[in-house]
């Protein structure tokens, strides 16, 4: 109980931080009523809400604002630079939030076997990991796992659906 409320008390302190901060950089640091009335409200998030709750509204904030995923060419690991740009985010994200950890799934499209496909998508995950340990990031906040192409995100036996299959998605953890 009494770390469930030291992690409560310490994501409420991050959040309205964040909000701060945030409120900061869109207004330029100016403060009184003109500025407050332009900006619209962030929501906080209650007090009453459970742990899971708190837990999915940041996934959606990072899915939405920082971008949880990225592509990669067939039969490929390497990192495009609008690859490179998401991960940073994502470093920038877990800079903002210190007791983040985050879990980075790779996947693959439904061409080669299932091994081949499991094995590609563990590279592409470390690949992802690998860069942003090189942007400092603790090992400890990182883990990797691999589905290969046992979770599409697109159903299909195309270039369409392949390309939106072989990614690395970055999911936070607890």
């Amino acid at each position: 109980m009494r770390r469930f409320l030291v992690s409560f008390t310490a994501l409420t302190a991050l959040m309205a931080v964040s909000a701060c901060s945030d409120q900061a950089q869109q207004t330029g640091g100016a403060t009184g009523s003109g500025s407050m009335a332009a900006q619209p409200a962030r929501p906080m998030a209650p007090a009453s809400m459970s742990e899971a709750e708190r837990l999915a509204q940041m996934q959606r904030e990072f899915q939405t604002s920082v971008g949880d995923r990225v592509y990669f060419g067939t039969d490929s690991t390497s990192l495009s630079a609008e690859s490179k740009g998401t991960l940073d985010r994502q470093v920038a994200f877990l800079r903002r939030y210190p007791t983040v950890m985050l879990r980075i799934e790779g996947h693959a499209d439904e061409r080669g076997t299932r091994e081949y496909n499991l094995a590609l998508g563990d590279r592409r995950a470390q690949a992802a990991k690998e860069y942003m340990l090189a942007q400092g990031v603790s090992s400890n906040r990182l883990t990797t796992s691999t589905y290969g192409k046992e979770r599409p995100e697109a159903i299909g036996s195309s270039e369409a659906s392949w390309s939106k299959n072989r990614r690395a998605v970055s999911v936070i953890a607890q």
